[in-house]
């Protein structure tokens, strides 16, 4: 069937709630959905085609047919979804896959071996494990180094003996300071030894038999021993201090966090047991928005695991609480609640998750954590679908008549992407219009595109213009004419030329509570005023540098091009000899040497 006869098909559907199954040419199942109304969704997906993720675009472009199947309730709904889910695993519905794989401790060679964490066998050194969990081998592997206080610097031992001062770990108390050369081989291997056993025990230390270790050590005038172990109780008090504050009464909670960045979208899921960090899991997804991902994945993996908490802790942009509650409870025999928290240690558990899953995706696109985090605050402060990749900015400088043009800046996955600027010079304005200028500058640049110059690709995610109310409505007939849908807003100063908020048709959304956000909309401003402002200025010096050189008796426009071609630059016009200047213009030395001297005073 053609996307017009499913979408006819699609219009005949009930608006009651149910379940659709998309098939492909050989009538196999490629996705499983839920609806609360059949029709409108169903719909949805055969409507403006263009407009839905890559994802989305490729599972409608194989769909041939659908089926549907009608419930009681929404809630029906869910479970009969899940149900089919599991049975067929179609192929474009979220599959839950683990993003972390195997973790070991590794143990380096050598006469001074350190504990890490190693996501692989190596050739080098030896690992313990393999664990499932990355996050309680990281875990461990820290309490040991705090505990036992090894040495977790880059220095190579005994090598690196006495070449330098302690770190600050040393001065703070947290680390042997092996590298001053004072701890024998034998002394730290017994040491390592310790270490060892705690982790191979399971992290466990029993805090009475280091008090009385330390009391007998204390009673036989071994001070130093006494000292360690004094050490070895304060360590594991300060864990287990900083545990209690960081989890307050909770003892069993998992809690989702999100990240987004384009087509990609990660989630983190921290597991909070007996009132500790117990475990963490990344999931990653392609293609996806973060809509679609949090739509789909908590049914999912609730629907498959088999261990519960007492509260799930998710963010507040997550739609059909009630529903996602009610679903939890289902699959867990018993009272479970999908919670928003505001405040206090649940709100600072979802920001710790957040962040995780923002420093994963950071890694995945090459970016850091804050670049990827102002990009989704800037999309959520706009009300954006998606988070905008490539933005463009604008700016209009003016000098007279032959002194006016465009500049465009491409910020792409929130850094400057300098190859891709553009510039303009304004060619159908008469006077100092900006609108009208700003109007010819998006025209031309969006045109180019549309007829295939492969310099002006892609569209970008969002444009913003350095101007009000007037430069977005200018725009916007632009983007209607062209029948474009790109989210366009302006960028306005205060009185002190400082970046005060962003600006629609409608009003203005103040940007200075949301610092990151204040920070990159002014770094984008500033550098797109810039980048015209030195376009003008080029111009303006050239113009400048032209009409020197016709101010002279006999050198008309042909004489002036072909110096130009002769002495491309400034500095090379001024280099030039009055019998370099006459062959070039073929002058006589009379005028030479009178443009010899204009030059010079340039």
């Amino acid at each position: 069937m053609t996307i017009e006869e499913l979408k006819q098909k699609a219009l005949s559907l009930t608006l009651e709630p149910g379940v659709y199954l998309m098939k492909d040419k050989n009538g196999e199942i490629i996705y499983v959905g839920k609806a609360k109304a059949l029709k409108n969704r169903v719909v949805s997906y055969f409507r403006n085609v263009s407009a839905h993720n890559s994802k989305t675009r490729k599972m409608v472009s194989l769909v041939n047919d659908f089926d549907y199947i009608v419930t009681g309730s929404e809630f029906e709904a869910l479970i009969l979804e899940c149900s089919l889910i599991k049975l067929h695993s179609p192929k474009y519905n979220i599959l839950l896959k683990d993003d972390k794989g195997y973790s070991y401790i590794r143990i380096s060679d050598g006469p001074f071996p350190r504990l890490s964490q190693s996501f692989k066998r190596g050739e080098e050194g030896t690992f313990i494990g393999p664990y499932l969990s990355a996050f309680a081998v990281k875990q461990m592997v820290e309490q040991a180094n705090l505990i036992f206080k090894l040495p977790t610097c880059k220095k190579q031992f005994p090598k690196d003996f006495k070449k330098a001062r302690p770190c600050l770990n040393f001065y703070i108390n947290r680390c042997m300071g092996l590298c001053q050369g004072k701890i024998s081989e034998e002394e730290y291997q017994k040491i390592f030894s310790e270490a060892l056993e705690y982790i191979k025990g399971g992290g466990v230390l029993s805090e009475e038999a280091l008090q009385k270790g330390m009391e007998e050590a204390a009673e036989a005038l071994d001070f130093e021993k006494a000292a360690q172990l004094r050490d070895r109780i304060r360590a594991l008090h300060h864990i287990a201090d900083t545990q209690n504050v960081l989890l307050g009464e909770d003892r069993f909670l998992d809690v989702w966090g999100f990240a987004e960045n384009g087509d990609t979208v990660f989630a983190v899921v921290i597991k909070v047991r007996e009132g500790i960090l117990a475990d963490k899991q990344n999931f990653s997804f392609e293609g996806s928005s973060l809509s679609e991902v949090k739509n789909e994945l908590l049914f999912r993996y609730y629907s498959q695991t088999r261990e519960f908490p007492k509260a799930v802790l998710v963010d507040e942009e997550t739609e059909d609480l009630d529903l996602l509650s009610e679903f939890l409870s289902h699959c867990a025999n018993g009272k479970l609640s999908a919670v928003i928290p505001k405040r206090g240690e649940r709100k600072k558990l979802l920001e710790m998750a957040k962040n995780n899953a923002v420093e994963q995706l950071s890694l995945k696109v090459s970016r850091t954590g804050k670049e990827v985090a102002v990009l989704e605050e800037l999309s959520k402060l706009l009300g954006l679908e998606k988070t905008p990749l490539r933005i463009e900015s604008y700016d209009i400088s003016n000098w007279g008549e032959t002194g006016k043009v465009g500049g465009m800046v491409v910020f792409e996955n929130g850094r400057p992407l300098k190859s891709a600027y553009k510039r303009f010079s304004i060619k159908t304005v008469a006077g100092q219009d900006d609108y009208a200028s700003m109007k010819e500058v998006l025209s031309r640049r969006l045109t180019r595109f549309l007829s295939g110059d492969e310099n002006f690709a892609p569209l970008p995610d969002l444009i913003l213009l350095d101007g009000g109310k007037g430069h977005v409505s200018a725009v916007r007939e632009v983007l209607n004419e062209l029948s474009l849908s790109i989210p366009l807003f302006g960028m306005v100063k205060d009185s002190r030329h400082r970046t005060r908020a962003i600006v629609t048709e409608d009003g203005e959304i103040a940007i200075s509570p949301v610092r990151s956000v204040f920070t990159f909309v002014t770094a984008i401003q500033d550098e797109v005023h810039r980048y015209a402002i030195s376009y003008q200025r080029t111009l303006h010096k050239k113009s400048t540098y032209q009409s020197v050189l016709t101010e002279v008796k006999g050198i008309g426009e042909k004489k002036q091009k072909a110096l130009l071609r002769a002495f491309k630059t400034k500095k090379a016009l001024k280099d030039a000899t009055v019998e370099q200047l006459m062959e070039a213009a073929k002058i006589k030395e009379e005028t030479a040497r009178e443009l010899k001297e204009r030059i010079d005073d340039m």
